[in-house]
């Protein structure tokens, strides 16, 4: 005698729609930001005590103003060792990138991921409403798409 299944039809489950994962849902929030008053050395400082190789410089209303980077104040040490300049007077105002692409918090993060190899750059600022909220950096988008692993690779 053979199995008689009682429960009838099974419908299969509905599938659930896949909620994309936004940029702003890994973004740094708790930012460690520079003004451009700063000289070169208190950057330097906040770079190396804080671990960290770059961040954004804003200005009294939190609006983006620029990023600065371990490369640029470099850059400023080699300038003022080869022209025998007193770094003291280096701001990071006059070394920091002024042209600084932002991200859109609501941005898939695979579109992120696509960004930062075409750019070449290691962060990007989210602003929204003209103020600074946050940072993806590289590492979040590997955070990111660790957590996706799971969920879709095979």
């Amino acid at each position: 005698m053979g199995i008689i299944n009682f429960q009838g039809k099974r419908n299969n489950p509905p599938e659930k729609e896949k909620e994309p994962i936004l940029v702003s849902d890994y973004m740094t929030k708790k930012l460690i930001t520079f003004k451009e008053g700063q000289t070169i050395e208190e950057a330097i400082n906040i770079l190396i005590n804080n671990k960290i190789s770059g961040g954004p410089v804003v200005n009294d209303n939190n609006e983006l103003v620029g990023i600065i980077s371990e490369g640029d104040c470099i850059k400023q040490i080699s300038d003022s060792r080869y022209y025998n300049l007193p770094i003291e007077n280096s701001t990071v105002g006059r070394a920091m990138v002024k042209e600084v692409q932002t991200i859109d918090g609501d941005t898939n993060i695979l579109d992120a991921a696509n960004k930062f190899l075409q750019s070449r750059r290691r962060r990007f600022p989210i602003v929204q409403n003209g103020k600074l909220v946050g940072q993806i950096s590289q590492k979040d988008v590997l955070i990111a798409a660790m957590k996706l692993k799971g969920n879709t690779w095979k």
